[in-house]
């Protein structure tokens, strides 16, 4: 019998690491081809690990809870075969990964560079401190800290929006792109020893105000999801000065199309066709109009996306919230996005959407009417810069001009409000791409065939 190594496969460019959370099979147990093996949790979403062998697990090399990072061997699965898969190729696979990853996901930790006897030393001493620490720090979060100089104490201070609070490698990032906005101090002509050079101190975070439960109140402990969420929440708010801007508009026609198609629709693709890829579809016909709202900020530089990613906002069953996303969505026909939308909301209400499917979002998209809502000020998706919500559509009253004046007709409207980063987006640009959004649902071709 030969030994399969089962690796944490790679799960989208920006998840380097993830935290099994559950193992379903045990030692001994028969694993089918393709069958789930380990449940796993990233900060964005929660999958499993299938086996791509038949076999029986052999053993298993991390437990329940444990932070595993991309291309690592998790477990060993007995397969049929004459020879035992070696650790040399086992460790080859790992590396070819390692070397297809962005360059901040390498391991420096164990490089040699000759000469520099001392930089090891010191690198070695960092090394040995964060391990000294009371709290757990991935191997890739102690190399993002010990290559921006970031002290132990000073590491133990960030917020983590991991699970059980632990800090994720945008945690740091987020930490350094505060810290490194801060006014520089001028360097002295004169060098200075680094010995001499005081420590600066860590960086407080505001006093939370502490909460007293009263008698009868029931305290419910957030999951790992609500927690990431919150976090993520608070973040975006201390980040960007939001702005929001709000249309109303006519979309009659639009409602009157959809009616008179939805039914051939059904029966010619099996599925519905609801009112949010029509959404979606003006959405990124207004970004190719306006491409400078399609963008991210990295300190003072302005990241113009080419891609148009659009978010799409899924509550789930656990009253949870989720972004799956539409990638290239301006390339995709109406029933692309249609079966796209479908798709993504499908597996987001049974759990089973991929790491990689809430990648990668350059704007995103919430439908509060759903809900009964009239409109709302949502909170930007970091690091996106803008978020666009429609309420309920209602029959109302309006003025029309005609050929023979003025009549009183029943139309049906619908309010579309947007957040927006007031650092990179102007009430100008903001205001206008919202107007064109509407404009796009407003003239819908009732003749338009689909």
């Amino acid at each position: 019998m030969a030994i399969y190594k089962l690796l944490l496969p790679k799960m989208g460019e920006s998840v380097s690491e993830a935290t099994l959370t559950n193992w379903l099979k045990e030692v001994g147990d028969s694993i089918q081809e393709d069958e789930a093996v380990v449940e796993i949790a990233t900060d964005k979403v929660d999958s499993d690990v299938p086996s791509p062998v038949k076999g029986i697990l052999k053993e298993k090399l991390f437990d329940v809870n444990s932070v595993v990072q991309v291309g690592e061997v998790i477990a060993l699965v007995e397969i049929e075969g004459e020879e035992q898969q070696s650790a040399t190729d086992t460790k080859e696979e790992v590396e070819v990964q390692q070397e297809e990853a962005p360059s901040e996901f390498v391991d420096v930790e164990n490089t040699t560079i000759p000469g520099v006897d001392l930089l090891e030393e010191k690198s070695a001493s960092k090394s040995e401190d964060y391990n000294q620490s009371s709290k757990f720090f991935s191997p890739l979060v102690k190399k993002i800290a010990e290559e921006e100089g970031i002290s132990v104490q000073e590491l133990e201070t960030i917020k983590g929006s991991g699970i059980e609070g632990r800090v994720t490698k945008d945690d740091v990032l987020a930490y350094l792109e505060n810290r490194t906005s801060q006014p520089s101090i001028k360097k002295e002509e004169t060098a200075t020893p680094v010995s001499s050079i005081p420590t600066p101190p860590p960086v407080k975070s505001a006093p939370v105000s502490v909460v007293k439960s009263m008698h009868g109140d029931e305290i419910i402990e957030m999951d790992r999801m609500r927690r990431l969420i919150a976090d993520h929440m608070v973040q975006s708010v201390q980040t960007s000065p939001h702005v929001f801007s709000v249309v109303e508009a006519d979309v009659t026609n639009l409602v009157n199309w959809r009616n008179k198609v939805k039914d051939d629709f059904k029966k010619r693709e099996g599925e519905n066709i609801t009112f949010t890829p029509l959404f979606i579809e003006a959405i990124s016909k207004a970004i190719k109009d306006f491409p400078m709202v399609n963008v991210s900020i990295d300190g003072y530089n302005i990241i113009k996306r080419k891609n148009i990613n659009i978010g799409m906002a899924a509550a789930l069953p656990s009253g949870n919230l989720i972004v799956p996303v539409i990638k290239s969505a301006d390339q995709l026909s109406l029933v692309g996005i249609s079966k796209s939308v479908n798709d993504l909301a499908q597996r987001a209400r049974a759990n089973k959407l991929k790491p990689d499917d809430t990648q990668g979002g350059t704007f995103t998209f919430t439908n509060i009417g759903a809900f009964g809502n009239i409109f709302g000020m949502p909170i930007i998706n970091q690091p996106q810069a803008a978020i666009m919500a429609v309420g309920t559509i209602k029959k109302k009253p309006a003025v029309l001009e005609t050929e023979q004046g003025d009549v009183i007709a029943i139309r049906h409207f619908m309010y579309i409000s947007m957040s927006y980063d007031h650092r990179v987006i102007d009430g100008a640009l903001g205001g206008t791409f919202i107007r064109r959004v509407a404009d796009y649902l407003e003239n819908w071709d009732v003749n338009r065939v689909i």
